[in-house]
């Protein structure tokens, strides 16, 4: 039984019941007397865990998820009670788990880490809650049954397992000679088993860890499909004492006994078949002695083997719906290529059948999208641990209000988007948020909010992280800016609030007054301006003294196929992104204005600042004396701003292609494109322009 292949669905499952053990906890810890369905919830998605962890081998895992279970059941029948320092102890356990994870997901194995100091401390909760209950009953607590290893009267049936193949005389017989024993093994299992093939499972897992096994009764199918009653026995070659096999056996949950003994008719059986083997077999026989039985030899290698798992891969569940879409699509696909192939032979024309496969192409491209959109909350989700966890370290009160979790984002993107917003949290309610005492005495409330908010903008998410606290103190930034030799004294009077807030994501900065757990090392601003910029996004500060500030992110939705406007910027091909375009408009130049050197217009009565393209780009410019210019208006957020361009080329559909890394610096371009008669167009980063 080879438990390797559901290596990436254990990753994956595992990850989802950590997350609502840690959600579940905290509303436990909010009403642990009112929420008894949590209390059960919680207790369901441990054992649950624990279970899958011994099915797939991992016994380190397996027996912390055993003991947090005995702690939740102790609080599940009103033993103990729950409190901060309950929370926190399970909540350590949850963090060991997640370490456990991470480790399988890298190598397979899930390390050395054995967790003993939280295991010491779950068992002395469950402990003290056991001996509170047998005070109150006024008995002693009874003796725990001890399973004896012995002979079992339904060894005898392994007497069925004859006769023996040639491989497992061969292997009985080398097991002798490598001072390894024939055991023959029958398991009871207790009789409120549920999941009678899982608990099989790992009995197994934890035999060819020990030895070889060579046959069951029932067969392994019938175990697996679990048709038998609630024991089973096993031929087991092994070099482990027989004691030792029976107590790994008897440490799987739900195993009421292991019988064991060692089995030598079978090899007497084995050693009468070799005498009556012909001469020319006996001589086979005596080079193959020599040589050594393949297969024989092969069967104790394994007794011995540990296998290396395979890493688990990154994985997106789909909606069965969506995956019919897709069927549905490629079925249209190979329509349109039987049609393509026999176009010249009828009078369906061409263009009829380009026009199809456009369509088809173009909504395979959304259903494959879609395929691999994932909610937002997959990353949301874990924030209110966090919250608790900071708002205990800072011993500030914070509440952290989410919305928009269910906007989704493409996979690769949600895989990044984690890090940039645990720093951004951490900042608000470090630097921004008051303690209790300054809120009151601002004239706030004793609680500081927290706000992560999550929308679509057109073809962007934007994600904002906001706080009611003090905002951005301009001249303390500016004043270790200037101490940190990021600018001189005389450039300070020069500076916009725009430049301040600029200067906050530069590396090494920060503005804590010393250095703990949270900041003061210079490192926060500048790594998330770094991943968002990396993931095609940018990043926007609001900030309002005495009343908070905000974190505008802004991404991609999609990071793939885009539709653009192709413009002609000089003899120069661009794309402008159509998602940012708002409108195209023929501007006259006598209508450009200039306000504090920016050249305007007024259009429909709004005022926006214009860009010249050629001259931002640095591409040769058309000289000629037109009196209208062709101006694509283009948003940013709440920002509008007009791209000159010197002609228009139309609407395509084009395949983003990344610069690499060694053109990564250049900041105005987002990428590049292929267009259809092989030239190559660069995509034109509107967030940068604007």
């Amino acid at each position: 039984m080879d438990a390797s292949q559901y290596l990436e669905i254990f990753v994956e499952e595992s990850k989802e019941h950590l997350q609502l053990l840690n959600e579940s906890l905290l509303e436990l810890e909010k009403d642990p007397i009112a929420n008894k369905e949590k209390i059960n919830e919680v207790f369901r998605v441990a054992h649950t865990l624990k279970g899958m962890a011994g099915t797939m081998g991992y016994s380190n895992m397996n027996k912390l998820a055993h003991i947090m279970e005995d702690a939740l059941s102790a609080i599940r029948d009103g033993k103990v009670k729950v409190d901060s320092d309950l929370v926190d102890t399970l909540f350590s356990c949850l963090d060991a788990l997640e370490r456990y994870i991470e480790v399988i997901a890298e190598s397979g194995a899930e390390g050395e880490q054995n967790n003993e100091k939280l295991i010491s401390d779950l068992r002395s909760i469950v402990a003290a809650a056991d001996q509170a209950e047998t005070a109150e009953e006024g008995e002693a607590p009874e003796e725990p049954e001890v399973s004896v290893v012995g002979v079992s009267e339904k060894i005898a049936r392994l007497d069925l397992l004859t006769p023996l193949s040639d491989i497992e005389r061969h292997a009985i017989k080398y097991a002798g000679q490598e001072g390894m024993a024939i055991y023959g093994i029958t398991v009871y299992l207790s009789t409120s088993c549920l999941l009678k093939s899982a608990r099989s499972f790992i009995i197994f897992r934890e035999l060819e860890k020990m030895g070889q096994v060579l046959k069951t009764i029932p067969s392994t199918q019938d175990i697996e499909d679990e048709k038998f009653e609630y024991d089973f026995s096993i031929m087991l070659v092994s070099a482990e004492p027989a004691e030792t096999i029976a107590g790994k056996i008897e440490a799987v949950a739900e195993v009421e006994k292991a019988a064991i003994d060692v089995v030598s008719d079978l090899e007497e059986s084995a050693a009468e078949a070799a005498v009556e083997e012909t001469a020319a077999e006996e001589a086979r026989a005596a080079a193959t002695e020599e040589s050594k039985d393949p297969a024989a030899s092969e069967i104790l290698e394994e007794a011995q083997k540990h296998k290396n798992k395979p890493i688990a891969n990154r994985t997106v569940r789909v909606d069965i719906e969506r995956l019919d879409v897709l069927m549905n699509l490629v079925s249209e696909l190979i329509i349109i290529k039987n049609g393509l192939e026999i176009v010249q032979s009828t009078k369906q024309s061409f263009e009829e059948q380009i026009e199809y496969l456009e369509r088809i192409t173009t909504n395979l491209h959304d259903a494959v999208m879609k395929v691999r959109m994932v909610p937002i909350d997959r990353v949301f989700n874990r924030f209110p641990r966090l919250i608790r966890d900071l708002s205990r370290q800072l011993e500030k009160e914070i509440e952290l209000n989410m919305e928009g979790e269910e906007t989704e984002l493409d996979r690769t993107v949600i895989d990044e988007i984690g890090d940039p917003l645990v720093h951004l949290i951490r900042n608000s309610a470090d630097h921004g948020l008051e303690t209790p005492d300054q809120r009151l005495a601002a004239g706030k409330d004793r609680t500081g909010n927290i706000n992560l908010k999550a929308y679509q903008d057109g073809n962007n998410v934007v994600i904002e992280v906001a706080d009611d606290g003090r905002g951005i103190n301009m001249g303390r930034a500016v004043e270790k800016a200037v101490k940190n030799g990021l600018i001189s004294k005389a450039e300070v009077g020069d500076l916009s609030e725009g430049d301040i807030i600029e200067l906050l994501f530069q590396p090494s900065f920060s503005t804590a007054e010393s250095v703990s757990d949270l900041s003061g090392r210079g490192v926060g601003l500048d790594v998330v301006k770094t991943k968002i910029e990396a993931l095609g996004g940018n990043v926007e500060v609001k900030t309002e003294s005495g009343k908070g500030s905000t974190f505008v992110i802004r991404l991609p939705l999609t990071l793939a196929i885009i539709q653009a406007l192709m413009v002609l910027v000089g003899n120069e091909k661009f794309a402008v992104p159509l998602s940012s375009i708002q409108t195209i408009e023929e501007i006259l130049v006598a209508d450009i204005k200039y306000v504090q050197n920016q050249e305007v217009i007024n259009l429909r009565g709004k005022v926006i600042p214009i860009v010249q393209l050629g001259k931002r780009l640095k591409v040769e410019e058309v000289k000629d004396n037109r009196e209208v210019i062709t101006v694509v208006i283009v948003t940013k957020g709440e920002k509008v701003s007009g791209f000159v361009v010197d002609g228009l080329i139309g609407q395509q559909e084009i395949v983003i292609k990344t610069l690499g890394k060694h053109l990564s610096s250049i900041k105005l371009i987002a990428g590049a494109t292929i267009l259809g008669n092989g030239e190559v167009a660069l995509i034109l980063d509107v967030n940068k322009l604007v």
